[in-house]
């Protein structure tokens, strides 16, 4: 379905967008990357996509950009997710606004289809296990959740006032190659700098849920392709494992492949900072209905990725 399609894949250079854009190229798509580069690595984005280095603030930017596009993969965002109580504003411009903008500069151009990421923190603190998309929402305590929640909001808006046929997709964590933040990048980048100890935010025993970028690419497609022709409408997934995997054991693969054994040091008790759920798990039950499996296990995408950046350090460098 993707053969000849003219489209737009927003965080182009960032990790997630990166992979997609190579999926959708390798499918015969033409693909325009729209990144500003404050996250993602210019030498992330395939040399045969055209590459608009650019803020999504930028209006006109994106007016031009969108013209005789078909379909939109929106995965640029404020992901800093730890940190996001620190620049409040940033998650408002940088989610909100600059969604908001991409749904305009899409209703000009009459692009009325678009995927978007977003997270299973909107579950917050859920009192069932694994999550179902359907699960009530808590009171929001990040700030970065609560982006996101907006983010859904206007793109069901869009789907029933404008006919836009949109896709959410709530991820647990990704891991695998072109990684560049999160617990595994964090922790191999301060192995690098002291090999002879580990801070860890928590107790070390929050339960997560992660999923290797192949299969999370995967998942989206298979989504997207399977109601593709149903016209307009709004479709909500959550991409993960039906496992969780405790930081502590995360920590052991890690320490393991890189052939150390530090001291581990802990703060923070359950939650290692405001926001922090200390247990994540997706009900994936919706995408295995349309034929969609994980292929990566817990431990062989945190050893995927700990490989990559010890292969590339480059980008623990520049961070």
């Amino acid at each position: 379905m993707w053969k000849g399609r003219n489209v737009v894949v927003t965080g182009g250079a960032g990790f997630i967008g990166s992979h997609v854009s190579d999926w959708l190229i390798a499918q015969g798509a033409a693909v325009t990357v729209v990144d500003n580069l404050s996250t993602g690595f210019r030498e992330f984005a395939s040399p045969a996509a055209t590459f608009v280095e650019g803020d999504m603030l930028d209006q006109a930017l994106l007016d031009r950009t969108l013209a005789g596009k078909d379909f939109v993969f929106h995965l640029q965002a404020n992901a800093d997710i730890r940190e996001n109580l620190a620049y409040p504003r940033k998650n408002v411009e940088q989610n909100v606004l600059a969604t908001q903008n991409l749904l305009e500069a899409m209703r000009a151009n009459g692009v009325k289809g678009i995927a978007f990421a977003s997270t299973g923190s909107v579950y917050g603190e859920p009192d069932v296990f694994p999550t179902p998309e359907d699960a009530p929402f808590p009171v929001q305590t990040s700030l970065y959740a609560t982006s996101k929640v907006a983010c859904e909001g206007l793109l069901s808006s869009y789907a029933l006032g404008y006919g836009f046929s949109s896709w959410v997709f709530r991820f647990v964590s990704i891991l695998g190659p072109r990684y560049t933040h999160g617990h595994v990048f964090d922790f191999v980048k301060r192995l690098r700098k002291d090999p002879s100890t580990l801070h860890v935010l928590g107790n070390g025993k929050q339960l997560k849920s992660y999923c290797h970028v192949e299969d999370c690419v995967a998942a989206i497609m298979t989504a997207v392709g399977a109601t593709a022709a149903a016209g307009s409408g709004y479709w909500v997934h959550n991409i993960g494992r039906p496992d969780m995997l405790e930081v502590n054991t995360s920590i052991s693969y890690i320490v393991r492949e890189l052939g150390l054994s530090p001291k581990l040091t802990y703060e923070g008790g359950e939650r290692g900072w405001v926001g922090d759920s200390p247990k994540i798990l997706l009900d994936i039950g919706k995408l295995r209905a349309l034929g969609w499996e994980p292929k990566h296990t817990l431990e062989s995408s945190v050893v995927d990725t700990v490989r990559y950046l010890v292969a590339n350090p480059w980008t623990m460098d520049r961070r």
